[in-house]
């Protein structure tokens, strides 16, 4: 009996959704989502509340299993993988709400994340100070994160914007290649915003960055390509420049005033 072997994965992917549905009930939320992101690029996903956005996000990260379709990380299918599992396969993700440890220092929770990278398990007859490479690893961090300045500070005390530099300190501490973030600077003010794309930028360098947001200023700031969802369908997938002059995508989200440049 002969056998046909599949195609390969197009080179170059970091994510792809191909023909991805999610329903609850009766009610579809994606509708054949399709996506390629290419590796070490930055993609920002917009669309109008209710289109789907933090669903496509859970599909994604594992949180959610899709109704149909495929969901590949690097070549290999994740959907209906665990979240633990896909996030060892090189995919982190950050949330709307910062998900941190209170009671820990700053030091303490990028730690956390930078041992089991390092391949360090549970062995209680480990003294966390003896371990030079993941504090060195650490205190690399949080120079890179600006947060080298409170790192004694408990997280529970830092300011909110500290407070979501941390998270994505937490984020890129395993060492992940592909890195989802929700709406990272929701809440900031404006000079926090600004300050927050710059240090986007410079943790993801070389990574894979799909981020939902709001914030038109920060993803035509930050994306290389920017896909467009709309009642769970993806209706544009460009460049900045192309997103804003789509025709399409005027009428469905961005509005005249957007595609005026305001």
């Amino acid at each position: 009996m002969s056998t046909t072997t599949p195609p390969a994965a197009p080179a170059g992917f970091a994510v792809e959704l191909d023909n991805v549905h999610k329903s609850f009930g009766k009610t579809q939320i994606i509708r054949g989502a399709q996506l390629q992101v290419r590796k070490g690029e930055r993609v920002a996903i917009i669309g109008p509340n209710g289109a789907g956005k933090s669903t496509l996000f859970n599909l994604i990260s594992g949180r959610l299993t899709p109704t149909s379709g495929q969901i590949r990380l690097f070549g290999e299918r994740i959907e209906g993988k665990a979240p633990y599992e896909i996030n060892r396969k090189g995919l982190a993700r950050s949330f709307q709400v910062s998900n941190l440890f209170p009671k820990l220092s700053v030091f303490e929770n990028i730690r956390c994340a930078v041992l089991w990278s390092l391949g360090y398990r549970y062995a209680f007859w480990k003294f966390l100070s003896d371990l030079k490479d993941a504090n060195d690893r650490t205190d690399e961090l949080l120079l890179r994160l600006h947060l080298d300045k409170r790192r004694d500070v408990l997280a529970v005390n830092l300011t909110y914007a500290e407070q979501r530099a941390l998270e994505i300190g937490l984020t890129i501490a395993g060492g992940s290649q592909v890195v989802l973030l929700d709406e990272p600077t929701a809440g900031m003010s404006r000079s926090e915003t600004t300050r927050f794309i710059q240090l986007i930028r410079q943790v993801t360098e070389g990574r894979t960055l799909l981020t939902v947001e709001h914030d038109m200023g920060v993803v035509f700031g930050l994306a290389d390509r920017i896909a467009v969802l709309v009642y769970g369908e993806v209706i544009a997938f460009d460049t900045p420049e192309a997103v804003r002059a789509n025709p399409r995508v005027q009428e469905a989200y961005l509005g005249s005033v957007l595609a005026q440049g305001h």
